[in-house]
């Protein structure tokens, strides 16, 4: 069975291309909602979609997966489409997983935690049959740490932002420019009134024009700051 996106579902959805960026926001999906990080080992990703508002989420991988916890003993299929709505401590909704109880396979519909915590991770199948698993059992042990930040993706309103698109690293050279900027125009505006005529002509004229000199400096300055704080943002 297909999985079909309705238009307006994806207007509002994050969007995410690749293998890369599919593994990485589902791997911090599970860690924002309290799922351990291997709950979803795809491989492969093609798309994958989150709905913020609604806690929508749906993935798209080039073939069904087939994968054995051994932590837990149990062989768990992932279609080629899986889709579930994400929430606090749980996946509901879910379609496209199966797990093998005994000899025939059986279409999982929700997997949760106890909430308060109590280490264990329940897996619930349609027609009621129900089981539970230490929670470590499916922890990911590919010693990968999942580090909150934005991902990049593409899509509607709720479109996240690219991560790492060098903002940070512009603006700091942008201050650096600044502040090497500021201090060769004051140092150019002491020489220039302090190279006017001889000394004693300068006096206390020749003070105050260099004072108005910085003053004008520390305005351009200010402005310059200004744009550098805007990069950053």
């Amino acid at each position: 069975m297909t999985l079909t996106i309705p238009d307006e579902v994806r207007a509002k959805a994050e969007i995410y291309l690749g293998d890369a960026a599919g593994q990485e926001k589902t791997r911090l999906l599970l860690h924002e909602i309290g799922l351990p990080s291997g709950l979803l080992p795809l491989r492969d990703i093609i798309e994958c979609g989150y709905v913020e508002e609604t806690g929508f989420v749906w993935l798209k991988q080039r073939r069904k997966v087939d994968h054995y916890f051994a932590k837990a003993d149990r062989h768990v299929t992932y279609g080629a489409e899986v889709s579930a709505v994400a929430d606090k401590g749980r996946l509901k909704k879910i379609t496209g997983v199966k797990a093998k109880e005994m000899l025939i396979w059986v279409t999982l519909h929700e997997i949760c935690v106890d909430d308060p915590p109590q280490g264990k991770l329940h897996c619930k199948a349609i027609g009621g049959l129900s089981r539970s698993f230490p929670v470590e059992a499916f922890e990911a042990d590919d010693g990968r740490v999942v580090v909150p930040r934005n991902v990049g993706g593409v899509g509607g309103g709720g479109a996240a932002a690219a991560a790492g698109n060098g903002n940070g690293a512009a603006a700091e050279a942008v201050e650096k420019k600044v502040e090497a900027a500021a201090e060769g125009e004051k140092k150019a505006a002491v020489a220039e009134e302090g190279s006017k005529g001889d000394k004693d002509a300068a006096g206390v004229d020749g003070v105050d024009k260099v004072e108005e000199k910085l003053k004008e400096t520390s305005t351009a300055e200010q402005v310059v700051q200004g744009e550098a704080v805007a990069a950053k943002n």
